[in-house]
């Protein structure tokens, strides 16, 4: 597998933010967002090739239940199969952080989908036609909630985001609003708090979450946490 990087963190992000975790963060995307927070997965992809058997020592050496396989986009990544449903076995709580682009039959406890939505078009030359034609992928997200618990995070940047979430979800059906999360964009801490105000209020109308950025709040925007 093509990792980026290794390391035991909080999860920042989601139902599970606060939760003590291991991260096991692949490099490569098929998706180029503007927004991106961790460019040396995507637009400049850093990393070794590790066996997924190595990585399921070192995940297990840790002393912490939760592990997080994150990307970049996993899903690209064949052996993530054997290693989720190892880490699985072994009696890990496994979330798959994934655009919800692609889907292989692996092990998740927690499907933790961010669908990207217009707001993540790149402005590039040759990466905006390619993005767009890769980021929308309904069918994958919609079988994704069927066959997994879930949680979908959108990142949100302005309140007209918000009326396309909800049209996004509404187009996937059967989506309970307890399971969508508005998430503020920023890589700045007093940016992430000016949205969550008003965040806040857009999601108590409609039965969602706003998800913290608890990793960025704590630590800032740095690799490894």
């Amino acid at each position: 597998m093509r990792i980026a990087e290794f390391f035991q963190s909080i999860q920042g992000e989601g139902e599970f933010a606060g939760t003590p975790s291991v991260f096991v963060r692949t490099t490569g995307c098929n998706l180029r967002c503007s927004f991106c927070d961790t460019p040396y997965t995507s637009w400049s992809p850093e990393g070794t090739q590790e066996p997924w058997e190595g990585l399921l020592e070192r995940v297990l050496t840790q002393d912490c239940r939760h592990v997080v396989l994150t990307g970049g986009e996993p899903m690209l990544q064949p052996d993530l199969v054997s290693l989720s449903h190892a880490l699985g076995k072994a009696g890990r709580f496994v979330t798959i952080e994934t655009a919800g682009t692609l889907l292989r039959p692996v092990h998740a406890d927690l499907m933790s989908i961010s669908p990207k939505r217009a707001n993540s078009t790149p402005h590039d030359l040759i990466w905006t036609t390619r993005h767009e034609e890769l980021r929308e992928r309904p069918d994958v997200v919609a079988r994704m909630t069927r066959e997994y618990r879930y949680q979908l995070k959108y990142v949100i940047d302005t309140p007209d985001d918000v009326d396309d979430v909800d049209r996004h979800v509404q187009s996937l059906g059967g989506i309970a609003p307890s399971r969508v999360f508005l998430m503020p964009q920023g890589t700045q801490a007093d940016q992430i708090r000016a949205k969550t105000s008003w965040l806040s209020l857009a999601a108590s109308k409609r039965g969602y979450s706003v998800s913290p950025r608890l990793h960025i709040e704590l630590f800032g925007n740095r690799r490894g946490t």
